[in-house]
């Protein structure tokens, strides 16, 4: 059920856009878009075809105590911006790159994400393109799907049997940020991976 590299269309078009951007130097894609639309697989598929590290997104999203009510009222408030920014987005032109995943499923920290010097970085994940980090990458792309594929790939998922959870809380507050933030306009490509 999850989605497959032949499923992302113009691939080999992105493809050629990051290896022209990497043999001039440093190269940064942001890939954003829809829970369940495929974000994490392409971003893996550019990392093993090109020779790239990846940063996911996933890895800071909100502290308990930080889970306000305020904070997650905000659009895309569910992500530890401040975080991800300070041990990732700044730091994005050193040669390692290191960072300490929160861990929903225990509530605390994991252990520390060391990525070794590359050429080519993605940063994947709904709120990637979030205005608070500024325009930090070369390219943003924003990965999409038709809700009833994108809902039927997260009950696929392994652990992620709840997908109600998803449709009642997790898809709405996404939605909120990608239309406040106009995140697709925003973009530079946009991948549609419906069936």
């Amino acid at each position: 059920m999850a989605v497959q590299p032949e499923q992302f269309a113009g691939y080999e078009e992105l493809c050629r856009k990051i290896e022209a951007g990497t043999a001039a130097g440093r190269y940064i894609v942001a890939i954003d878009g829809r829970c369940g639309a495929g974000k994490s697989t392409l971003a893996q598929q550019l990392a093993r075809d090109l020779g790239g590290r990846v940063v996911c997104a996933d890895d800071f999203f909100l502290r308990p105590e930080q889970r306000t009510p305020e904070r997650l009222a905000e659009p895309g408030g569910n992500l530890d911006r401040e975080r991800m920014k300070s041990e990732v987005i700044d730091r994005l032109s050193a040669d390692a790159l290191s960072y300490t995943p929160f861990d929903c499923g225990v509530m605390d920290f994991g252990s520390p994400v060391e990525l070794p010097p590359a050429r080519l970085t993605i940063v994947e994940g709904a709120y990637s393109l979030h205005p608070y980090f500024g325009e930090y990458y070369d390219l943003a792309v924003f990965v999409t799907a038709d809700l009833e594929t994108r809902l039927a790939r997260i009950g696929a998922r392994p652990g992620h049997n709840n997908v109600e959870m998803f449709r009642k809380r997790w898809i709405p507050m996404e939605e909120r940020y990608l239309s406040a933030c106009e995140v697709e306009a925003r973009s530079n490509l946009v991948i549609d991976t419906t069936k």
